[in-house]
């Protein structure tokens, strides 16, 4: 990946985290996919975001809060690594080279040198920013600090301060439905609205007569199909990620509570598992992601003969 190259996606990728802390942020104050309370007494993480306050009339809840600082946070660092480029790159240079080389790297073994140009903005952007949201949501005080009142137990936090950013389904919902424009984006300026219909309904290999219109009422009921699973996919994808996150920081607050005086023990093996849990969940929505719009825009490598005299 040549220096030009590299030092634009740089800027490119890290310049959406803002993007989407702002789509997410928007649907957050529409509430636009707050999970109803479950009646009588909550147990565990709330489903929904608590509201901090207001601004304009937009309501501002913890999640948001999260999303603002991890987006702020990478932008400042990539700004910092990027700052005094060196040929040869030692510290926050070396460490985000590698990270952006080796994100680059594997998602060209699966798209393929033409799509990794044209779509490594968004794909290395939202991996490093839901494992940064994952990994942020685990440092002790999310979900510790707030305002809270004294029960039977002791002192219960009942607003929070901070809420892991992807445990909101709003963010997870606002970044999957990006990513539905993003492709829609994509597919029609790779093979056009015909290479789309064509994608979908057209009957695959070569067949005749009675069979070749049999293949075409088969490939058609096929591609309607294909259309209702088209659109289920940011679904699938925000609960996806919103699921496994929010289950964690269950677990995580349950091992907490599970024997007075020992929560600050008891969850620290845990600790570990949703480490790899938040690098996992970082991995498959951008494979996924990656892998939904290789099935749609995957073009054949043009081969390059080299002669031997050259």
């Amino acid at each position: 990946m040549s220096e030009d190259h590299g030092r634009g996606g740089r800027r490119r990728f890290f310049a959406v985290s803002l993007l989407t802390a702002a789509l997410s942020s928007s649907l957050g104050a529409g509430r636009l996919l707050a999970a109803p309370e479950a009646e009588g007494k909550a147990h565990g993480l709330p489903q929904s975001a608590v509201d901090l306050g207001h601004v304009f009339g937009l309501p501002i809840t913890n999640s948001m809060v999260v999303t603002w600082v991890v987006a702020v946070g990478l932008i400042a660092f990539a700004q910092l690594a990027t700052r005094k480029m060196e040929r040869i790159p030692g510290g926050a240079q070396n460490f985000f080279e590698w990270l952006v080389s080796s994100v680059y790297g594997l998602l060209e073994g699966i798209l393929g040198r033409h799509l990794v140009e044209r779509t490594f903005w968004f794909f290395a952007t939202i991996f490093i920013f839901i494992l940064a949201a994952n990994w942020v949501s685990l440092v002790p005080g999310v979900g510790t600090i707030g305002w809270g009142q004294v029960g039977d137990h002791g002192f219960k936090i009942t607003h929070p301060l901070f809420r892991g950013a992807n445990a909101d389904l709003n963010l997870t919902f606002a970044m999957s439905i990006f990513f539905f424009a993003a492709w829609i984006v994509w597919s029609l300026r790779e093979v056009g609205v015909r290479g789309v219909l064509h994608e979908l309904f057209a009957p695959k290999g070569e067949t005749s007569g009675v069979l070749r219109l049999l293949m075409v009422v088969v490939f058609f009921a096929a591609g309607l199909l294909e259309i209702i699973s088209i659109l289920f996919r940011p679904v699938s994808l925000s609960f996806r990620l919103y699921g496994n996150i929010y289950a964690g920081e269950n677990m995580l607050e349950a091992m907490a509570a599970l024997v007075p005086g020992l929560g600050w023990l008891l969850p620290i093996p845990f600790y570990f598992m949703e480490l790899l849990v938040g690098l996992v969940q970082a991995l498959v929505f951008m494979l996924l992601t990656a892998v939904f719009t290789l099935l749609m825009c995957q073009h054949e490598e043009k081969e390059v003969v080299v002669s031997a005299h050259e």
